[in-house]
């Protein structure tokens, strides 16, 4: 059988190590055909993309600093070939300020969130335009925090707010190229980024014991979804949140919830 993205080159950025969302979705997207270019955010990182860049049909590996102009410059002179698809999963923020009340965030902290987690895509679709393939995908990474308040979440909510209003506008004024913007809201998985949350354990398994389909998200749940996305099984869709959270958003009150009341 023909696979869905053979012959389809890319883009991922965000990749952390074996354990990342990222990885998860380059697997998948190469599982279905696709070949792609890695980037790594510093050195100690670079050693964990180099040998999980040898798994897959990769184009080349580069560095990336979201928040650097010049770096994204780089990046995007170091494609050799045309795009047609590109996945950002990329977002930080202070882990100090994961704690406690949003009120205290800081100015510092706050700018430098919205900027490498939310600016960044707008950013980088710019100066990758030239590379980018006219009917390309899209597609960047959020998370259910960013409509509804989640404890230890905090700024990082603020950011995927603005993320998926980005998605939205960029959608539009991508849309005249048919290049389609989406985003996958991912439910809680043990990742790296996951771990800097404060009790992310407790957050993470109560996700599982309320939300419709009661078992942990893999890597694979969001990753086939993203072939969805990255493919032509979605020439239609754009601006959308795709929730992968077995359901979890659509839940307003459990029976566990209930318990003792």
């Amino acid at each position: 059988m023909t696979k869905v993205l053979e012959g389809k080159k890319g883009l991922v950025v965000g990749i952390a190590n074996d354990h990342s969302i990222a990885w998860g979705i380059a697997k998948c997207l190469h599982e279905e055909g696709a070949s792609m270019y890695l980037t790594y955010q510093n050195d100690s990182i670079k050693k964990r993309v180099e040998p999980l860049s040898q798994k897959i049909n990769c184009l080349g590996i580069m560095p990336c600093d979201v928040s650097d102009t010049s770096s994204l410059e780089s990046v995007r002179d170091g494609m050799k070939d045309n795009i047609d698809f590109f996945v950002h999963a990329v977002a930080y923020s202070d882990k100090n300020e994961l704690s406690g009340k949003y009120l205290h965030t800081t100015k510092d902290n706050f700018l430098k969130t919205l900027h490498i987690s939310a600016y960044s895509l707008t950013e980088m679709l710019r100066i990758f335009s030239p590379k980018i393939n006219d009917n390309a995908s899209v597609m960047a990474l959020t998370y259910y925090g960013s409509t509804r308040y989640m404890q230890s979440y905090n700024v990082m909510g603020v950011a995927k707010a603005a993320l998926e209003t980005s998605i939205k506008y960029l959608a539009v004024d991508m849309g005249d190229r048919g290049i389609r913007v989406n985003a996958i809201s991912a439910g809680p998985m043990r990742t790296l980024a996951g771990a800097v949350i404060n009790k992310s354990r407790q957050i993470y398994n109560y996700t599982i014991n309320n939300s419709p389909i009661k078992k942990p998200l893999t890597l694979d749940d969001i990753g086939k979804s993203s072939v969805y996305l990255m493919s032509d099984l979605s020439k239609g869709v754009t601006g959308e949140i795709l929730y992968v959270d077995n359901g979890y958003n659509k839940v307003g009150m459990s029976v566990q919830d209930l318990a003792g009341v």
